[in-house]
C-alpha cells in the first residue's frame, strides 16, 4: 500500500513524537520538534501516512543564514524519520521531494542538512555548497541545497542554529 504525504496537523503531534522516538531511539529529536514548534520556526512539516498511520515525518525550520553579508531565506532539514522496518523503501525520499517543493512555495532560497553523505546528495544536497558557511558542523555530512540558483554563491557565510536545536 502506497503512502500519502500531507501537511502535519496538531493532532499528529503524539504520533510524530512516537515515530521519532522509534527511529532515533530517544527524546532528543522529540525535544527539538517541540521547541521549534513553540518558537514559531517551523516552515514546512509533513508526514507520510499509510493505512491511517504516520510512518514518516520531516520538518524544515527557518535557519538564520548569511552569505557575504546578505541575509538568505534558508531552512534547516531536521529531523526526518521513517518508521523502522519501512526504511529503504523510498518514504524518506518522497518526504524530501515534497518538502523541497513546499520550501520553494514558502520562499526559501536554500536548505541545510546535517545528514548521511551517502543519502542526501541524490536529492541535490552538496557538501561543497555548504563549505563556505561557518557553522557548528563541517565536513561531508554538512550539506546544502540551493532552491534558488546561486543563493549560496559567495566567499563567506554563516548559519546560526536557533536555541531549539540545543547547540
Amino acid at each position: 500500500m502506497a503512502e500519502t504525504v500531507r501537511a502535519a496537523k496538531p493532532a499528529d503531534a503524539e504520533a510524530i513524537a512516537a515515530l521519532n522516538r522509534a527511529a532515533f531511539g530517544g527524546e532528543e529529536e522529540v525535544g527539538i520538534i517541540k521547541r521549534l514548534r513553540h518558537d514559531g520556526l517551523v516552515a514546512v512539516e509533513l508526514v507520510a501516512e499509510q493505512g491511517g498511520e504516520i510512518i514518516g515525518h520531516i520538518l524544515l525550520s527557518w535557519l538564520p543564514t548569511t552569505m557575504d553579508g546578505r541575509s538568505l531565506k534558508a531552512l534547516a532539514l531536521a529531523p526526518m524519520a521513517v518508521r523502522p522496518g519501512l526504511q529503504r523503501q523510498g518514504v524518506g525520499g518522497r518526504l524530501i521531494m515534497a518538502a523541497r517543493d513546499r520550501a520553494r512555495a514558502v520562499g526559501a532560497e536554500a536548505v541545510i542538512v546535517l545528514g548521511h553523505p551517502g543519502y542526501y546528495p541524490r536529492f541535490g544536497f552538496s557538501a561543497a555548497l555548504a563549505r563556505n558557511l561557518a557553522s557548528p558542523f563541517s565536513g561531508e555530512a554538512f550539506m546544502a541545497l540551493e532552491l534558488v540558483p546561486g543563493a549560496l554563491a559567495g566567499k563567506r557565510g554563516s548559519v546560526s542554529y536557533p536555541a531549539a536545536f540545543g547547540l
